[in-house]
């Protein structure tokens, strides 16, 4: 979603232009979406089979985040091809911190996460919610399993 949504230099499109974006991003017969932004939730969930909401405890989700965004800033290296755009040390101490959104949005997102889940709304998704590390590898060792695969554990 972030690939998506942000443009050269953070710059952020307006609704049309990223609802627009979004919508030809999901033309294909199957793909893969990572990421909130829910406003953009009819768009998204228009022709959506699998929802799975990672939904780590909050330190976990916390630790994550600065680690991510610690080894994003010193690699430099480009979080969206064409766009420029990379983590500094400036943004990580702003208020447009990916950690401190990661802080402000956690607790304010999740009873909005386990409401789509319990409200039947959208009766077409098969929504799953992992909630540790470990379940996530379950998972996926199960899924492996049923599709005949080997997976390499993910460390």
């Amino acid at each position: 979603m972030d690939a998506i949504y942000w443009g050269p230099k953070w710059s952020e499109p307006d609704d049309q232009e990223f609802f627009s974006r979004l919508s030809k991003a999901l033309e294909g017969d199957s793909w893969v979406l990572d990421g909130n932004y829910s406003r953009a939730l009819t768009i998204k969930w228009q022709r959506v089979e699998t929802v799975i909401w990672l939904d780590f405890r909050f330190l976990r989700t916390i630790y994550q985040s600065v680690v991510r965004a610690v080894s994003r800033l010193l690699s430099q290296e480009e979080l969206w091809p064409g766009t420029g755009n990379r983590e500094s040390f400036r943004m990580l101490l702003s208020r447009d911190s990916i950690v401190l959104y990661t802080i402000t949005s956690y607790w304010r997102r999740k009873p909005k996460h386990l409401g789509y889940l319990k409200s039947g709304e959208y009766p077409q998704i098969y929504f799953i919610r992992l909630q540790s590390p470990r379940e996530v590898e379950e998972f996926l060792q199960r899924t492996a399993a049923e599709q005949g695969q080997n997976l390499v554990k993910s460390g």
